[in-house]
């Protein structure tokens, strides 16, 4: 299996946080819950900063298949790692429910063109991305088989990556363990 595998389910999560508690998250984040994720079978693409959002992390988790997200979410959530560790997570949040479930329109997350900078736009309803994007995505419409994690049903969205900046995306900046850089 290849990492564009990975991108045929697509969970865009944006977190709201307690103010000043964003780098305590990713620190955690990054030190307790991506390797095992993956071990449970989710890809995990990018974590991220958001330069105009000093209280937001954002951060992108694929599955080859719906099935697949289910059992890889099952693994993790009902395992080891996020019960040791959920608690000490949870109480950074304001908000976790802000969650895009997304299927590919043009593939690209696995393997972005080389070039600094990732910016993602967000619209609402279906929208072509533009020829610069690099990833785009539009909403999943199978119902959500993890229903103990909210995804937004307010949609549809059109979602693209792109390494310049337009008029409605937002910068994202990658953390330390950021595959997409």
């Amino acid at each position: 299996m290849t990492f564009s595998d990975f991108e045929a389910v697509v969970e865009l999560r944006r977190y709201t946080l307690h103010p000043g508690r964003r780098d305590e998250l990713i620190e955690l984040f990054e030190r307790e819950f991506v390797e095992p994720q993956e071990a449970a079978g989710a890809h995990l693409f990018g974590l991220f900063r958001v330069p105009s959002a000093p209280d937001e992390f954002v951060w992108l988790r694929g599955f080859p298949s719906m099935a697949a997200r289910k059992e890889a979410l099952e693994q993790f959530y009902f395992g080891p790692a996020w019960k040791a560790h959920r608690a000490a997570a949870n109480a950074t949040m304001i908000d976790s429910d802000n969650v895009l479930l997304l299927r590919p329109v043009r593939r690209g997350l696995a393997a972005p063109p080389p070039g600094t900078g990732v910016h993602v736009t967000v619209s609402l309803g279906s929208s072509p991305a533009p020829e610069s994007a690099f990833a785009a995505f539009e909403t999943e419409p199978s119902e959500n088989t993890f229903p103990q994690l909210p995804v937004r049903t307010d949609g549809p969205f059109s979602v693209w990556f792109s390494r310049s900046p337009s008029e409605s995306s937002f910068e994202l900046v990658p953390t330390a363990r950021s595959l997409i850089r």
